[in-house]
């Protein structure tokens, strides 16, 4: 934080951004597409959980929803990005299943699809890998004993007054929820503003958003372009702010509450048809359409317009992609040492840090989340570079790590503070040490918290584009960076097989995980003198 100040005190850098020509019409476009995204993705979340609230009560529903959402969660946005680019680009494959019988095109038209000047193709992708993210903390909310069981009890009470399923929901169940999703909202709102990596897929481009003037300015070898590109990183944060106090003083506001949960049961029978399960199927649907295209798109061969099917398919791209074993051992590694390292040291701090400390220190460790990427890279930088770690696999696991450690952080928060305290009592009346308590209680009932923690942070250690750019100064190259440059060149079928190992790699620590955090049963003996337990561990 430091080096980004420091850096921001430049005061030829705000004059300069000042009289830039398209600081103010880059600074609207950012505000539109993060702003709009943020409120679509909020609906659609409450959309779907009006559809499935009835179901939240049953740890078996529940638990299946949270399974449907890992591979959904376990997509990188650039990979999404880049298969979105594959259905509706004016060569893509939505236009060739109507084209030439509907729409008589004989030459790909010059539609704005994606790259839009208004953002609606950046604003899609924000909005469709955005459910998922909020889908999970709603979940991981709502799936506390004591919130699920109040809730229960006051939708049940709302439904002796006369109201739906979906209309306590609405009424009771929302109000109560929107303001306890703050923090992932606030993640969601600096992601929209700050992109950088998919606004440069399917962002605009004339002007782009502030955060890829900002990213193009510091990349400038001129130190007083870099001033320039900090001070617009800073423009991004202060916006930031503000929304985010906006939306506090709404939030927490109780006009809004007093107007949404007012309404006779005799009126509120309209909101039955609100939620309904077909909009977590389409959800489904989207992804699985981007991540087939992306499967095709990177076995295709010459494929002129508008004919449905290539002519060929090849395997040259993943032959390629094989040939690059380097670019794949720097992601497996670095996203298993940031996420171990992440891992071990929230543990450390959930386990052995007094209580006030967590609190007042919260919002100094989820800073990763909701300052601009490219103001946070810039103080990595400054911090590498004063360190010496600059270019070297330290630095950039240092800056991983830094990355990751919010989102494992806030996966693992709740499960450990929902832990059972009496289960310390019953082992330390044994005559158990705290050690072997961890060790033989409370860590393997956490097993399924603890895998889930490590392959979120795995997944986001994947998707990061510009600390590796920054700290590694290009010496070391991932499978994101790799994908956004191809696609920047436009190598079609590379640029699809590296964006889906983006998405691959994620899925199979997931499924490690799930299996890991399987059950284990321990049967009776015959003697009869063994102990029949089953450790579940917390939904």
């Amino acid at each position: 934080m430091w080096g980004a100040v420091a850096a921001g005190l430049d005061a030829a850098g705000w004059t300069a951004l000042a009289h830039a020509p398209h600081t103010a019409a880059a600074l609207g476009t950012s505000v539109w597409t993060g702003v709009a995204s943020t409120l679509l993705a909020t609906a659609a979340t409450a959309w779907i959980l009006a559809a499935t609230v009835g179901q939240l009560h049953s740890t078996a529903q529940s638990t299946r929803l949270t399974r449907l959402l890992s591979p959904l969660l376990a997509v990188p946005h650039a990979a999404f990005a880049i298969g979105l680019l594959a259905l509706l680009a004016p060569s893509g494959w939505l236009l060739r299943l109507f084209s030439p019988w509907a729409t008589g095109l004989t030459a790909p038209p010059p539609w704005p699809t994606t790259q839009d000047p208004w953002g609606l193709g950046l604003i899609a992708v924000l909005v469709c890998k955005e459910i998922p993210f909020l889908l999970w903390a709603s979940l991981a909310h709502l799936q506390r004993p004591d919130v699920a069981q109040r809730l229960q009890q006051e939708l049940r009470l709302a439904h002796t007054l006369g109201y739906s399923a979906a209309a306590a929901w609405w009424r009771v169940g929302w109000p109560q929820l929107l303001p306890r999703l703050a923090a992932p909202l606030l993640a969601v709102l600096a992601y929209g503003l700050t992109v950088v990596d998919v606004a440069l897929l399917v962002g605009p481009g004339t002007p782009p958003t502030l955060a890829v003037l900002a990213w193009q300015w510091l990349q400038d070898a001129d130190p007083a372009m870099n001033a320039q590109g900090v001070a617009a990183a800073w423009l991004l944060a202060a916006v930031l702010a503000l929304c985010a106090a906006l939306t506090w003083a709404l939030l927490h506001g109780t006009t809004w509450r007093k107007r949404w949960t007012r309404g006779a049961a005799k009126h509120a029978g309209r909101a039955q048809t609100v939620g309904r399960p077909t909009a977590l199927a389409w959800l489904v649907a989207v992804y699985g359409a981007v991540m087939l295209a992306l499967l095709l798109g990177s076995v295709i061969g010459p494929w002129p317009f508008p004919q449905l099917w290539p002519d060929a398919l090849t395997w040259a791209a993943w032959q390629g992609v094989a040939r690059s074993s380097d670019t794949l051992w720097t992601t497996v590694w670095l996203a298993l040492a940031s996420s171990g390292a992440a891992l071990l040291w929230a543990v450390a701090w959930l386990e052995w840090a007094p209580a006030r400390w967590q609190l007042r220190a919260r919002p100094v460790l989820m800073l990763p989340l909701v300052l601009p990427a490219v103001l946070w890279v810039v103080g990595l930088h400054r911090l590498s570079l004063a360190w010496g770690l600059d270019t070297t696999g330290t630095g950039l696991w240092l800056a991983h790590t830094l990355a990751v450690l919010p989102y494992v952080l806030i996966a693992l928060q709740g499960p450990y503070q929902g832990f059972d305290p009496r289960l310390r009592h019953v082992s330390a009346s044994l005559g158990h040490r705290h050690a072997v308590f961890l060790l033989r209680v409370k860590w393997p009932l956490l097993r399924s918290a603890l895998a889930a923690s490590v392959a979120i942070g795995f997944a986001v250690s994947v998707a990061q584009y510009l600390p590796t750019l920054y700290v590694g100064a290009g010496r070391f190259a991932t499978v994101t960076t790799e994908a956004v440059n191809l696609a920047a060149g436009g190598q079609r079928s590379l640029t699809a097989a590296f964006a889906w190992l983006q998405w691959l790699l994620p899925v199979l620590v997931f499924a490690l995980a799930a299996a890991w955090a399987q059950p284990r049963r321990f049967v009776q003996t015959a003697q009869g003198i063994g102990h029949n337990a089953a450790s579940t561990g917390p939904t």
